[in-house]
């Protein structure tokens, strides 16, 4: 099957019928213009958010290596001006540079709240955005029915909270599905049905010991979204990645509100025009993280957010201006519980043998060693529980020091 690209907002695999729907129990999807959000419930006050961006983010636009003597010859025009120089990056520490739409970012490395990742990668080798999403979001090199987050909160231990749920709408995506209590599904298309709705198929239901706890659920949970969200807004919906990430962070900031959500944003497909194109995604995902720690309040200091994409880009520039899927690329954690003011890169290099298959950034780093540091010291999942939510994982090991002590 040949990859075509993929416009922004255009369906990808997180948009394919069957994977759609918003959660009003336990789980809670919000569907804001192009970019969406899911919660799950789990005891403590540690918060922990994963960002997936749909499309493969050129992790050598995003983060470049400027000391690469490589780099100018691979990466022609999309190669920017050094730091200090006019429009020029974002420096990290003198060998790598933020491209300059990531501006807060920058502020909260600086801040020792942002990390780095270069050079990373799933254990998987695919050029495909369907099959590559599914396996970042499983956390395998083979099909599974669930996600690997889903099976972490499946062993967080119970708190009273954690009550099955009802999507109806447009959207779970895999991280969260599995047998962890984070809702159900509904057909695409739907709108979101009318509270007397709700309250009728309740009543409908109520004689039901499997589907009236749902239902229960289901208008408790809604009760308490729009409590905490107010009502629905009388102006257009011309939302943006920010928009969902504010109501994402005021959920997460309450005390009886989840403690961790799955945010999308799509639109890094850039086979063409990519220095144009780049510039809106990364906004979007720049002031996202702003608005996050804004309205996590408090809650900010207990926060570890896990950005990734499911593989990089090709290192060379193609013909449009563009480029190709890759394999390498980036990924950031930021937040307050963050360790961070620092690149991790075992780097591997840009030289012609350095690449991947003559065409990629090397990946020397196992993007589930990361994930799997934060379920162990930030969530604080005992040993036997991260191997559950990554099995067959004993050659990717936990990564310490990603979060403070």
């Amino acid at each position: 099957m040949t990859e075509r690209e993929i416009p922004r907002g255009a369906p990808h695999a997180s948009f394919r019928p069957g994977r759609r729907g918003v959660l009003l129990g336990l789980g809670a999807t919000f569907v804001l213009g192009g970019s969406r959000i899911a919660f799950g419930q789990a005891p403590g006050e540690q918060r922990f958010i994963v960002i997936m961006l749909r499309g493969g983010l050129d992790g050598l636009a995003a983060v470049q290596p400027y000391t690469d003597p490589m780099l100018a010859q691979l990466r022609g025009p999309l190669a920017l001006p050094e730091p200090g120089q006019e429009n020029g990056l974002l420096d990290l520490g003198g060998r790598f540079g933020l491209h300059p739409a990531l501006a807060n970012i920058h502020a909260l490395y600086r801040d020792g709240q942002a990390l780095v990742a270069h050079a990373v990668a799933g254990p998987y080798r695919s050029r495909s955005h369907f099959e590559a999403q599914d396996l970042m979001e499983i956390g395998a090199t083979q099909r599974m029915n669930s996600g690997w987050l889903n099976r972490a909160l499946l062993s967080l231990p119970g708190s009273g909270q954690a009550r099955p749920g009802l999507a109806i709408g447009t959207g779970l995506p895999m991280l969260l599905r599995g047998p962890a209590p984070v809702g159900a599904y509904a057909p695409p298309g739907l709108e979101l049905p009318s509270e007397d709705l709700v309250h009728r198929l309740a009543a409908l239901h109520a004689a039901d010991e499997r589907m009236a706890p749902i239902f229960a659920e289901a208008m408790r949970s809604r009760g308490f979204a729009a409590q905490t969200l107010g009502g629905p807004s009388a102006e257009p919906d011309r939302s943006t990645f920010p928009r969902l990430a504010a109501a994402a962070g005021r959920l997460l900031a309450e005390r009886a509100g989840p403690r961790v959500a799955v945010l999308e944003i799509g639109g890094w497909d850039t086979h063409a025009g990519q220095a144009g194109r780049l510039l809106g995604p990364l906004r979007e995902l720049d002031g996202g993280i702003g608005v996050l720690r804004t309205a996590l309040g408090d809650a900010w200091a207990q926060t570890a957010i896990l950005v990734m994409t499911e593989f990089g880009r090709t290192a060379r520039v193609n013909g449009t201006q563009g480029t190709d899927h890759g394999t390498g690329g980036v990924a950031f954690l930021v937040g307050g519980g963050v360790a961070g003011g620092k690149v991790l890169a075992d780097w591997p290099g840009l030289s012609q043998d350095a690449l991947l298959e003559n065409r990629d950034l090397r990946p020397t780093r196992d993007l589930r060693s990361i994930a799997k540091g934060l379920l162990r010291d930030h969530l604080r999942l005992p040993e036997a529980a991260v191997a559950q939510a990554f099995p067959d994982s004993r050659d990717a090991p936990a990564l310490a020091g990603l979060v403070r002590a």
